[in-house]
Order: C-alpha cells, then structure tokens, then sequence
C-alpha cells in the first residue's frame, strides 16, 4: 500500500479555509478518484515538538491507495481540477510526498 501525503507548512500571514477544505476539498478529491482511494485522513496541526512551539503544518492530508500506477490512474484525469481547487481554501503550496507504508493499516 502506498499513501500520498499532502502537507501544507505553517507560514506567517498565510490562508487556511478548514471549512472549504474539510467540507467541499476533501469530499470532492474523494468523489474524483473513486474506489482507488482505500482511505482518507486530514490533520491539523496544534503545536511543535517543543512546549509552546507552534506546528511545522497546518494542515496534513494522508490518502492511501493500493500502490502508485493505482493512484496515478485514479489522479491524472482529475489533476488540473483538484489542484485548480486549492486556492479556494489556502494561500499555502503543499508539499506532496507519496510513501510506501511499512507499519500499519
């Protein structure tokens, strides 16, 4: 299983609409790459490693597929609206990384 990680680091000023991105982002890039998403987690960021430090993310997106060929039929087709889609919540450039999980579900 592989899980394309969507992470979005924490910037002074920058623009975070969790309600568009929880409430329309995220069921629409669901809706888009169909029955090749196994799962879907988002997380926001609360606080660094340190006490008082704040979060390196604001927010973090983990969607897990079957492996990369399974992701890249399911986002290729969709690309350009799914990314045209961001700056409807953020003023923040993710960083994707797509992993391959050794420990877990």
């Amino acid at each position: 299983m592989i899980r394309v990680n969507v992470l979005y680091p924490r910037k002074d000023g920058a623009r975070f609409d969790w309600a568009y991105y929880t409430g329309t982002h995220i069921p629409m890039v669901g809706r888009k790459l169909g029955a090749a998403l196994m799962g879907v987690s988002v997380e926001q960021g609360i606080a660094g490693g340190s006490p008082g430090a704040p979060p390196a993310y604001v927010a973090m997106a983990h969607l897990s597929f079957e492996s990369v060929p399974a992701f890249q039929a399911a986002f290729t087709p969709h690309a350009t609206e799914i990314m045209a889609d961001i700056p409807n919540y953020t003023s923040i450039e993710p960083i994707i990384q797509i992993s391959e999980v050794m420990v877990g579900p």
